[in-house]
């Protein structure tokens, strides 16, 4: 397999974790759900309100 879909996978699940974290969110655990459901997890960061603290 090609390694740059590895990268631009990579790059999307730190991309979805710093989103995560401006939202309020465990940026760890969202760039952990982004290895395995990478553009759905984007939809779900992005779709889901922010959390008030």
């Amino acid at each position: 397999m090609n390694s740059s879909y590895f990268v631009g996978w990579g790059t999307l699940s730190l991309i979805n974790a710093g989103l995560a974290q401006c939202k309020g969110r465990n940026g760890l655990m969202w760039w952990f759900a982004s290895l395995f459901i990478g553009p759905i997890a984007t939809f779900l960061i992005v779709v889901l309100p922010p959390l008030n603290e």
